[in-house]
């Protein structure tokens, strides 16, 4: 499997759990040890049991989003992914570290994301 089919395969199933919310489907992407950032330098989510705790604790309502990326940087030991994620009422811009064990799992996990405007001044 390339580079680009393992991290396309991991979004996708991301985005299953995102809209599902299931503690299964969310599980699934991270490895025991893995860790979350949900922002570069803010404490992480450490471990699959926490991730998942948190993941629903902040989670979205399933279908309320629609999520585009496309690769920046894609290597054997890292993903990066630029994304813009679309809720009802406003958007984001994201940008992703991702970085897969050999099972195809997460074990880090880095997101920055940012409100567009679109507002012209």
């Amino acid at each position: 499997m390339t580079d680009h089919e393992k991290v396309a395969t991991w979004i996708d199933r991301y985005v299953v759990a995102w809209n599902s919310n299931d503690p299964d489907d969310i599980g699934q992407l991270f490895s025991e040890d893995a860790t979350y950032y949900t922002a570069p330098f803010r404490q992480p989510w450490r471990g699959r049991s926490q991730i998942v705790e948190e993941w629903l604790l902040h989670k979205d309502e399933p279908g309320e989003t629609t999520f585009v990326w496309e690769p920046v940087t894609l290597t054997d030991e890292m993903s990066i992914i630029q994304g813009v994620t679309t809720y009802p009422d406003e958007t984001f811009s994201n940008l992703w570290v991702i970085r897969l064990d050999d099972e195809g799992r997460c074990r880090e996990f880095t997101e920055w994301w940012m409100t567009q405007d679109d507002s012209t001044e």
